[in-house]
């Protein structure tokens, strides 16, 4: 019915960080027994607002606050990091979770990222295919060398083969890596053509094509509910737009992505009808009914957790019932 992802930026500053970490533990211990589907932490480095710099320690503690609600990473910026180190990491949370944590995989898109790893943006691409082999092969818990180094990865996961790993991304080449490894796809949206792209790619390549996952058009990925829409923009509106114009300014005017925004006030971020919308509960009953899921992103920008915690909690007490018999 729905979902909750977590990027934890803080507008208001680092004070405000705890309170937002501490909600979004709750957030998910709460989700869990209401129907959340799944929620999704995400990964950047060097953001002025504290976004989310190490998801897997976020993701170990919901899962820690859970029993059954999977949680997925999206994305992870796999080539910052050393696959070796982060297949170990992988594996002992896979463990711990259950198997419930699975993985979008990207490149990144951000400059700063790479000089602050200091790693080399050029050939991003290569070094995140070389990443997933090694891990892969880690998975196995048999001893290998990887860049000349010896490598052997101890424990290994509980689920065979080791964690799901999906490939994000927009982009032709991003389509023809994820064939080319054998790995389903979630993209953020744009062109078109990129599924019937991605099948023929697996065909050629010989591999299975898994889940694609490809938003087109009205697709709108932080949705909330509140009897007083007029109020809740209010309130809300100035994190929503500060979540929007940083994507923005990341982004850059070359990006494709569904869910950009190109608002400069809250009015116009309203006016839009895209990514951020706030739906009466009757409306959401009726998305819900048409789309089959309403993804939710209740901290939002920073929104402080008691103007957050109302828009779920109507979301529980007056759409999910409503949705009871269908």
């Amino acid at each position: 019915m729905f979902t909750m992802r977590f990027d934890m930026r803080a507008m208001d500053g680092p004070a405000s960080a705890r309170g937002l970490y501490e909600a979004a533990l709750e957030m998910a211990a709460w989700g869990e027994p209401r129907g959340c589907l799944a929620v999704q932490v995400s990964e950047h480095h060097a953001s002025p607002d504290g976004y989310l710099s190490a998801p897997l320690v976020l993701a170990s503690a919901m899962a820690a606050r859970t029993t059954t609600l999977p949680i997925q990473v999206a994305a992870l910026l796999v080539p910052l990091h050393d696959p070796i180190e982060l297949a170990e990491q992988m594996a002992v949370l896979d463990l711990v979770s259950g198997g419930r944590v699975s993985y979008v995989c990207a490149i990144g898109y951000r400059a700063e990222e790479y000089a602050m790893f200091g790693r080399e943006m050029k050939g991003r691409g290569r070094r995140l295919e070389a990443c997933l082999q090694a891990m892969r092969r880690a998975w196995t818990g048999e001893p290998f060398d990887f860049e000349g180094r010896p490598v052997r990865v101890t424990p290994t996961p509980v689920t065979p083969g080791g964690p799901m790993l999906l490939l994000g991304g927009g982009s032709p080449a991003a389509v023809r890596r994820a064939a080319r490894l054998g790995m389903g796809m979630i993209t953020q949206g744009g062109d078109p053509g990129l599924e019937a792209l991605y099948r023929a790619e697996c065909e050629k390549a010989g591999t299975t094509p898994g889940l694609f996952v490809h938003p087109v058009g009205d697709s709108p990925t932080s949705c909330f509910v509140a009897d007083d829409p007029d109020r809740a923009w209010a309130e809300i509106g100035p994190y929503l737009l500060h979540d929007a114009r940083m994507y923005a300014a990341w982004f850059g005017e070359d990006h494709s992505s569904v869910t950009r925004s190109r608002a400069e006030d809250v009015a116009s971020l309203r006016a839009e009808q895209g990514n951020y919308r706030i739906f009466t509960p009757e409306e959401a009953v009726e998305w819900i009914r048409a789309r089959g899921v309403l993804l939710t992103q209740p901290l939002s920008g920073g929104i402080p957790p008691e103007k957050a915690w109302p828009c779920l909690e109507l979301l529980a007490d007056r759409v999910l019932p409503a949705l009871a018999g269908d």
